[in-house]
């Protein structure tokens, strides 16, 4: 009998243990297979890295010598806020993370990079969790980098985040991951978006500081979920802040697999409704639906389609990265192309205060005139008919204002001035880094056939000043 007794127990004791397991099993849910992302991006591909050194340094080359002299006589950094570093320059593609709080930013992060139940994995959860902008980076080993490390480096590209402040180098923090991914690229993720929280709240400008990073990335992640599709006045601000950058955003609905399908085309829907004011586009915007993180996605859900919307996502992205040094070419030729329109205002002004000038004259009243009413002088008009600049790419005449009232017009000389034997005019320089010489770097990297050299016509070089030191033959 008590053997008996003896073999029930063990029996039930077995039964219970098998049950225990089975409970266990069914809590964990399936691992997603990560295939199609290793080879999308690439991952398992042993090729040589392309050595990209002497195009950034013949990059590094052209714009000291022949942008920043320009951008610094007449203070372009004054007017836009944007100041290229070495660092900027040779730095790896930036994706940059925006949207509201508990969408998924931080999980798709993860799931990208491979994170999850790591010691480093991005900490995610239903309520607003990520409180620093996160820079994940790559390094040896995995490390942590305090905000003010990282900024008083000189080598890296964030050094002019100092500007600010302390409390906000607080707030930032990098993450290096020895992935492969990231020896080609660099993911950023940023605090979401909290509609009743002011920004004096935070400490720092928010504002500013998403517009710094927006204005270096290459690819922009904007990341909603089925139940955060209402727009306030942060989010609103935040689009108006992307204005100009609309091919480098990517809209995502994530967590579309928590929805069935019905309801998911009326939450996509309401998304398009959400963001149709925002978005200065007369195309509609692609918005990428699907679930970006490591689990399997729900059974009875469209695993096909949130499988290609996720490759398609995953292409853009491995695209930006195989385009590094053609963006970076076409980024630096923009920059100089705002730095010259902003030279030949400049200039325009001070010649137009030089006309109006007598010995009588006050020259804080003439000067006000002008840059209160610079349409009666013909400022703007003048170079657009001068100088084959597009009206599009004028800057505001209201930024002049402000500009002009910490930087006095005398200050500054005449474009015909800035030359000299050795190096040459300024605006020559500059022209020629516009039209000549970053086309033919664009060229040498394998854009099919090298480029000419662009006409006045196409590139709107303007006047060229006469360098009085040269010697005529």
């Amino acid at each position: 009998m008590k053997g008996l007794n003896l073999l029930c127990c063990c029996v039930a004791s077995l039964l219970l243990l098998g049950t225990a397991e089975e409970v266990e099993d069914a809590s964990e849910p399936t691992k997603r297979d990560r295939s199609h992302l290793e080879n999308t991006l690439k991952l398992n591909e042993e090729k040589p890295a392309d050595d990209v050194s002497g195009v950034l340094q013949r990059l590094r080359k052209i714009y000291h010598s022949s942008i920043k002299p320009l951008e610094h006589s007449y203070r372009y950094n004054e007017l836009r806020q944007h100041e290229i570093t070495d660092g900027e320059i040779t730095s790896k593609p930036m994706v940059l993370f925006l949207g509201p709080w508990s969408v998924g930013k931080s999980s798709m992060i993860n799931y990208l990079l491979g994170l999850d139940n790591t010691p480093y994995q991005l900490y995610t959860g239903a309520e607003p969790t990520t409180s620093e902008f996160t820079v994940i980076m790559h390094g040896p080993k995995l490390k942590t980098i305090e905000g003010i490390v990282m900024a008083a480096d000189s080598a890296r590209s964030f050094s002019p985040l100092e500007k600010f402040g302390q409390n906000f180098l607080e707030k930032l923090i990098g993450i290096e991951v020895p992935h492969k991914l990231l020896e080609r690229v660099t993911f950023v993720d940023t605090p979401g978006i909290i509609e009743n929280r002011k920004q004096q709240e935070r400490g720092y400008p928010f504002n500013d500081v998403c517009q710094w990073f927006i204005d270096r990335a290459d690819l922009i992640f904007v990341v909603f979920d089925p139940t955060k599709l209402d727009v306030g006045l942060e989010l609103e601000m935040l689009f108006r802040q992307l204005k100009g950058r609309e091919s480098q955003i990517r809209i995502i609905l994530n967590k579309a697999d928590s929805l069935a399908t019905q309801e998911l085309m009326r939450v996509y829907g309401a998304l398009f409704w959400s963001l149709a004011p925002l978005i200065n586009v007369t195309e509609p915007p692609r918005v990428y639906v699907s679930s970006f993180w490591p689990h399997d996605y729900n059974p009875e859900t469209h695993r096909d389609l949130f499988l290609k919307e996720e490759i398609s996502l995953l292409e853009d992205l491995n695209q930006v990265i195989e385009n590094r040094m053609e963006n970076k070419i076409a980024f630096i030729r923009q920059h100089a192309i705002r730095v010259r329109i902003h030279a030949l205002l400049v200039d325009r002004y001070l010649q137009t205060y030089k006309d109006k000038m007598t010995f009588f004259s006050d020259g804080e009243l003439v000067f006000r005139d002008i840059v209160e009413d610079p349409d009666r002088f013909f400022i703007f008009k003048s170079i657009l008919a001068k100088t084959n600049v597009s009206k599009f790419d004028l800057p505001n005449r209201e930024a002049y204002k402000d500009f002009f009232g910490i930087n006095p017009i005398t200050s500054f000389k005449l474009l015909s001035q800035q030359c000299s034997y050795m190096g040459g005019c300024f605006l020559e320089k500059i022209e020629k880094a516009i039209t000549r010489e970053l086309p033919d770097l664009l060229g040498s990297i394998g854009l099919g056939k090298k480029p000419n050299v662009l006409s006045c016509d196409v590139t709107g070089c303007g006047e060229t000043p006469k360098n009085r030191y040269r010697k005529k033959p």
